[in-house]
C-alpha cells in the first residue's frame, strides 16, 4: 500500500529564490520618471517632463474619430492584426515622412507601440550583451536605458552649438574599430534635440552621413520632434540623404497624442523584415484600435492645420521661456535657443550642481531634470527645461523661481568658500 506524505501548509514553504537575468542589474528608473512625484505637488510648476501641452491634445476630435472607427469598422479594430503594422496606416506615415525629405514604400515601414518600443526593437535585433553603440552626448535619458537593457557599451560623443562633433565622431569609430569592437549604430536625434533642442546643421549632417558611411556604421535617426518646427518648413531628415545606411524612427505621441501609442520605424527592407519578427516575438501585434485612430484622423481630419495649431502654441511657450530667461539669470548662467521642440538646455556657473540642487529647487517650488540623467558620466552643470506642458505663465513663473534658487545657491556657494578660505 502507498503511503502518501501530507503536504505542508503552503505558508510554511518558502518562496522560490528569484533568479533575475543579469540584463535586469542593468535597469533602472530614469531621472524624469523619477521626478513626476514631486513635480506632481500643487505648489510646484515643473519645467520637467517632456509632454504635450493638453491644449494640443485633439481630444473632441480623437472621441469623434473612435466613435467613427467602430462604427465602420469595429470587428475588424478590435481584431489581432498585422505585426507589421496597418497597411494603410503606413501608407500614411510615408506621406507623413515625405514632409521631411524622405521617400519609402510602406513595406519599409513597421507600426511601433511609440518610437520608445521602435528603439527597443532596433537594438534588441541588432545589439550582444558588450557591443558598442555611439551616442551624442548628452543624447535621450531613455536611450541610454535601453542601451543599458541590452547590455550594450555606450560611447558618448561630444556635441556643440551645431550639434555632434564630426571628428570626435570619427575618432570614437576609429578607436572602436581598432579595438576590434566597432560600433553596431551611431544614435542620434538631430532635430530639436532632447535634451539640448539643438539641431544638426545641413553641412554637418552631410558631413555625418559620409563618415558613418566611410566607417560602415548604421545611423539610427530618432526624430519625435522634427514637425514641430517655428521656421517656415521643416529639416531635411538624414534618412532622406542615406535611405539604405539609416532608421528613421517616428513618433505620433508628441505631434498628436501619447496615449495612442503609435510610432514607426522606416529601415532598409531586410532590417524591416527582423524588425517584424522581432515584434511578433514580443507582443503579436499592437492596438488595431489606436492604428485605425490615428489612420482615420490623417485621412478625415486637418492634419497640417492641427500641427501649425500645435506649433503655435509651442512657439509662444518658447518663447515665454527665453524672455524670462534673458531677464532673470544672474550672470555665468547660459541656455540653448531651440528652433522647435520642448527643451531648453541650461548651463549653471561653475560651482554649482543641478542634481545637489533639485531638492532647493522643488522646496522653491519648480522642478526640472538634472543634466546627468542624460550622460552616461559628467552633465553636473546643467539641466534640462520644458516649455511644453505648463501655460506660458507657469512657465514664465518656473523661470523667476528657478533664477532665485541659483541665486540662493550661489550665494550659499560664496559663503561656503569665503569660510573654508578663512579656515584655511
Amino acid at each position: 500500500m502507498i503511503s502518501l506524505q501530507p503536504i505542508p501548509p503552503l505558508d510554511t514553504v518558502p518562496a522560490p529564490p528569484l533568479r533575475f537575468a543579469d540584463r535586469t542589474h542593468r535597469m533602472v528608473p530614469s531621472e524624469t520618471r523619477a521626478l513626476f512625484s514631486m513635480a506632481a505637488r500643487e505648489n510646484v510648476v515643473s519645467l520637467a517632463g517632456g509632454m504635450p501641452s493638453p491644449e494640443a491634445l485633439p481630444a473632441e476630435e480623437l472621441r469623434a474619430v473612435l466613435q467613427e472607427v467602430l462604427a465602420a469598422e469595429g470587428p475588424q479594430a478590435l481584431q489581432y492584426g498585422s505585426a507589421q503594422g496597418d497597411p494603410v496606416l503606413r501608407e500614411q506615415i510615408c506621406d507623413v515622412m515625405a514632409a521631411e525629405g524622405i521617400e519609402a514604400s510602406p513595406d519599409e515601414v513597421l507600426v511601433t507601440v511609440g518610437s520608445q518600443q521602435a528603439l527597443d526593437l532596433v537594438t534588441r535585433v541588432f545589439v550582444n550583451p558588450g557591443d558598442s553603440v555611439v551616442t551624442e552626448g548628452p543624447t535621450y535619458v531613455t536611450a541610454l536605458s535601453t542601451f543599458a537593457a541590452h547590455q550594450a557599451r555606450v560611447v558618448e560623443v561630444a556635441m556643440d552649438q551645431g550639434g555632434v562633433v564630426p571628428q570626435a565622431l570619427a575618432d570614437a569609430f576609429a578607436l572602436l574599430a581598432a579595438e576590434g569592437r566597432p560600433a553596431k549604430f551611431f544614435y542620434t536625434v538631430p532635430t530639436f534635440q532632447n535634451p539640448t533642442g539643438r539641431v544638426l546643421g545641413t553641412d554637418r549632417r552631410r558631413e555625418v552621413l559620409d563618415i558613418c558611411r566611410r566607417a560602415g556604421v548604421l545611423v539610427v535617426e530618432d526624430n519625435p520632434y522634427g514637425l514641430l518646427h517655428f521656421g517656415e518648413r521643416p529639416h531635411r531628415a538624414l534618412c532622406a540623404d542615406a535611405p539604405e545606411g539609416v532608421i528613421h524612427l517616428g513618433s505620433f505621441s508628441k505631434t498628436l497624442a501619447p496615449g495612442l501609442r503609435v510610432g514607426w520605424a522606416r529601415a532598409p527592407r531586410a532590417v524591416t523584415d527582423k524588425l517584424v519578427l522581432a515584434t511578433e516575438s514580443a507582443m503579436l501585434s499592437h492596438s488595431g484600435l489606436a492604428q485605425r485612430a490615428v489612420s482615420r484622423f490623417l485621412g478625415t481630419r486637418s492634419w497640417h492645420g492641427h500641427l501649425a495649431t500645435a506649433r503655435s502654441l509651442y512657439r509662444d511657450r518658447r518663447d515665454a521661456m527665453l524672455d524670462e530667461l534673458a531677464a532673470v539669470m544672474p550672470d555665468g548662467v547660459s541656455w540653448t535657443i531651440p528652433a522647435g521642440g520642448f527643451f531648453v538646455w541650461l548651463t549653471l556657473p561653475a560651482g554649482l550642481d543641478a542634481r545637489m540642487m533639485m531638492p532647493h529647487a522643488i522646496e522653491g517650488g519648480v522642478a526640472y531634470v538634472p543634466g546627468t540623467g542624460f550622460h552616461t558620466r559628467g552633465g553636473e552643470r546643467h539641466l534640462r527645461l520644458s516649455y511644453s506642458y505648463p501655460s506660458a505663465g507657469q512657465v514664465r513663473e518656473g523661470v523667476r523661481r528657478l533664477s532665485d534658487v541659483i541665486r540662493a545657491e550661489w550665494a550659499h556657494g560664496d559663503a561656503s568658500r569665503l569660510q573654508e578660505a578663512v579656515g584655511r
